[in-house]
């Protein structure tokens, strides 16, 4: 029998790096995402000399559109928030009644969201297979862990679940495709059946066009839905162009409350106004 979803679709603005390392800019997505109904909205904590390998660290970005540096470590450094920044962001997130997440990419960082004790902690696709920061974060974090399953192969893929099989209660993994933006025929979107059947929480991180494929995603049972979000998808950024504006953000949103309200078995006969409508289009009704 198909089991259809029973429950909200929580929904995730994922900040990335699209406030493009500018503070009023990320306050500024907070307040947006909480008007489009997001429950949490997630930003990113790096080390930068510890995340980016050292032989990254004197290159310059790849594409020179996006960068923010003369190299890839002064890019990924000017993207940066600080832990007290880190910490602002919360507050304003409880300020505006917005729950506030971050991915962390290594240790330190991964310690400094700990202390902000947020209601859960992402770990990045490009981090899924680090179990210094997977043991880190099981024990000395008390809280969920969301962990994407994007850049993965079936062995090390086989070798995580296995670890994870003790935390089961704690986890919410997620299907992931590390492109942005990702074609719809390499979204692959039958993997969270498979995942359904592993996990007792299951989430989907999508960077791809549109709100179409969020909706499939919500009716196969993801209890999270993550969407990069930036308030211009124009702007400088490689996430930016796989990203929501608010418009879309608000109408994922919009759609994803519509159809939980929906999923009913109708358990009356007739609505009110469909017994009004009996009376006026009824043919076998009519004298």
């Amino acid at each position: 029998m198909y089991a259809y979803p029973t429950q909200k679709c929580l929904v995730i603005a994922e900040a990335c790096c699209n406030h493009m390392g500018d503070f009023e800019i990320a306050k500024k997505m907070i307040s947006t995402a909480k008007n489009c109904q997001a429950d949490f909205i997630k930003f990113q904590k790096r080390n930068p000399k510890e995340s980016v390998p050292k032989e990254w660290q004197s290159k310059p970005h790849p594409n020179p559109w996006h960068s923010f540096g003369t190299t890839y470590l002064e890019h990924r450094e000017k993207l940066e928030f600080t832990p007290k920044q880190h910490k602002e962001l919360k507050q304003i997130c409880e300020d505006n009644g917005i729950d506030y997440s971050s991915s962390v990419w290594d240790l330190t960082s991964a310690k400094q969201i700990i202390e902000l004790n947020p209601k859960y902690i992402k770990v990045p696709s490009a981090a899924n297979t680090y179990y210094p920061l997977l043991d880190l974060l099981f024990t000395e974090y008390h809280g969920n862990i969301h962990i994407s399953l994007g850049m993965i192969t079936n062995k090390e893929k086989e070798q995580l679940f296995k670890y994870l099989e003790p935390y089961h209660n704690r986890i919410v993994a997620y299907h992931a495709i590390t492109e942005y933006p990702v074609p719809f025929e390499r979204i692959f979107l039958l993997e969270l059946s498979k995942l359904s059947k592993i996990f007792p929480h299951i989430g989907y991180s999508g960077h791809h066009y549109g709100i179409a494929i969020d909706m499939v995603a919500y009716m196969m049972n993801v209890e999270i839905i993550e969407r990069h979000f930036t308030l211009n998808r124009t702007w400088p950024g490689t996430d930016q162009a796989a990203s929501l504006e608010p418009t879309g953000l608000a109408k994922l949103t919009r759609d994803l409350h519509a159809a939980y309200k929906a999923l009913q078995f109708k358990n009356i006969e007739m609505t009110e106004i469909e017994q009004i409508n009996r009376g006026k289009l009824k043919i076998c009704l009519r004298k």
